[in-house]
């Protein structure tokens, strides 16, 4: 435990957005799970691939994840929606 009244408060914190983010990350695994189910309907699989595009980018604009996972995801994204679209 710390002993210093600021470093206490910067645990809370940091639990805090420790929580936030790994919400922010499961949101992101859900939406790309449900992108994966919708290969029978490419209008519904473009609308979520792009909220899901957006969503890494604000995910990276935040911090919650790196940018080259982002744009490695986000490519795979664009991958997928191609080859169902075909």
């Amino acid at each position: 435990m710390p002993n210093i009244k600021s470093a206490e408060k910067r645990m809370r914190s940091d639990a805090k957005k420790r929580v936030h983010n790994l919400d922010c990350i499961s949101e992101l695994k859900t939406l790309d799970k449900k992108l994966r189910t919708l290969t029978g309907e490419p209008a519904k699989a473009q609308e979520v691939g792009h909220l899901l595009s957006s969503r890494y980018d604000k995910a990276v604009s935040r911090g919650i994840i790196p940018r080259g996972r982002a744009d490695r995801k986000k490519s795979r994204i664009a991958a997928f929606l191609s080859k169902i679209k075909k």
